[in-house]
């Protein structure tokens, strides 16, 4: 290090990711600054110097760098392995400790985990370590088998536990006594820990989940426009069993997209078809439900917007996995294994890796693009969006013109003939409205005069 860095070290002042100590005897509080570096961004402790910046030095013996990284490395739990060197100015010896941020923390010294907070070391609380150990091991450990701090059998609903055994009977042909008591049934769906609750018994049955688990809400909203900013025009937070949260969420959907009629051709009653796929919207939210990152204070979100629904799922994916592995074949890794087995009882999920892959498949049959999958770091986000042709080209065409498109989504291929017979209008005023969609390069004609059709343009 030259003359001129170690000067302006020593003028550097304390802060969040450095600390001067004036000599090496108050070692024991060193290695809680150590620990909170490890903890927090990493930092550096320069030894030797005031926290006016005066320079004091200090005494190194042959031993003192080994010693010094010895008495860290045995106080800290994971153990912590500094980088220590020596720096001598204006005869002067310092002693310069080195640690980066660690991806094994929280890291404890002397038995006690420690941040860093500005220029200050303070102790964590046991609610901030709690959740780092829980990030920590989130692969390792499932927050659905923890026990509910708090909750007693009493907070469980008995009519719940019944409807969901019916239920299982009748979709998986569930063998088990419906006339066990509460304590019975939870212990043989092995979801008690210790005798006592875990968060998913409580997400599945309780009578008010949202008591102790307040981040299992569902959050719904209709906003105005293309981008989610207030006002809405509908908004809904759902609380209540996970369970049930699949049905409302589904409601909400359908009171905030439109619903398409027409007539098709030889046929007396009109077909109707929503804009958007429910079953794969049903599948994208409750994925969502059933996988989302419980341990984070995030909610599961439906976002319905004019070009657009979004269904956001707190977490992220499994390790080495990407978005493109959602799109083709793959196993079933869930997040949260007891959640998991209860919605496969009763056939809300299948487990077999393929729900993504019927969201595809459901999503295209309905004439849309694919949906989108992303992983923005804290949440995966599920884009379903409408048809290509946008508002603004809607706008022009008439009621007749919108339901020939509806009619092409679903059916692939119109003929001059066909419209006419689902429109009830002069043949001049079909071929007018299939010209006029041709001419805006909506729809082209495919094959002779006599056998031909239109199809929509793929953009």
């Amino acid at each position: 290090m030259t003359k001129q860095a170690i000067t302006k070290l020593i003028k550097q002042p304390e802060s969040e990711t450095f600390e001067k100590k004036p000599s090496l005897s108050d070692i024991g509080r060193m290695v809680e600054v150590v620990s909170s570096f490890a903890n927090s961004k990493g930092g550096k402790i320069l030894v030797g110097v005031s926290d006016k910046g005066k320079v004091i030095g200090v005494d190194i013996s042959k031993n003192t760098v080994e010693r010094l990284t010895d008495t860290i490395i045995d106080h800290t739990d994971p153990k912590i392995y500094p980088e220590i060197s020596t720096i001598t100015t204006d005869d002067k010896n310092l002693v310069l400790i080195s640690v980066k941020p660690s991806s094994q923390k929280p890291h404890t010294a002397n038995g006690r985990p420690f941040k860093r907070v500005g220029k200050n070391t303070k102790t964590m609380s046991q609610g901030e370590y709690e959740s780092l150990l829980l990030e920590k091991n989130k692969d390792k450990m499932q927050f659905d088998a923890f026990e509910c701090k708090g909750a007693k059998l009493t907070d469980i609903d008995k009519n719940k536990i019944k409807e969901f055994l019916a239920r299982a009977k009748r979709e998986r042909r569930l063998k088990m006594n419906q006339n066990l008591g509460v304590k019975e049934t939870l212990t043989k769906l092995n979801l008690l820990v210790n005798n006592k609750l875990t968060n998913a018994a409580v997400l599945m049955f309780g009578k008010e989940p949202q008591r102790f688990l307040v981040q299992s809400e569902v959050r719904c909203a209709k906003f105005k426009g293309t981008v989610a900013v207030k006002p809405f025009i509908d908004m809904r937070v759902i609380e209540g069993t996970i369970d049930e949260q699949i049905d409302l969420a589904e409601k909400f959907i359908m009171n905030n997209i439109k619903k398409s009629a027409w007539l098709v051709p030889g046929q007396v009653k009109r077909s109707e078809k929503w804009e958007y796929p429910l079953d794969a919207l049903r599948e994208a939210v409750t994925n969502a439900i059933c996988h989302r990152d419980y341990s984070s204070t995030s909610n599961v979100q439906v976002r319905i917007l004019d070009d657009r629904i979004e269904v956001w799922n707190p977490g992220s994916l499994p390790e080495g996995w990407t978005v493109d592995t959602l799109k083709k074949k793959h196993e079933s890794k869930p997040k949260n294994h007891l959640i998991a087995k209860l919605f496969f009882m009763v056939k809300n999920i299948e487990q077999w890796g393929t729900g993504t892959l019927e969201m595809i498949k459901e999503t295209v049959k309905h004439g849309l693009p694919e949906p989108e999958f992303e992983d923005i770091g804290t949440s995966i986000v599920v884009t379903f969006r409408k048809y290509k042709l946008t508002e603004e080209v809607l706008k022009g065409l008439n009621q007749r013109q919108r339901e020939a498109i509806e009619f092409l989504r679903l059916h692939k291929e119109l003929t001059t003939s066909e419209y006419q017979e689902m429109i009830n209008k002069p043949l001049v005023t079909a071929r007018r409205d299939l010209l006029d969609l041709k001419k805006k390069k909506i729809i082209e004609y495919t094959g002779s005069l006599k056998t031909g059709y239109y199809r929509l343009v793929s953009k």
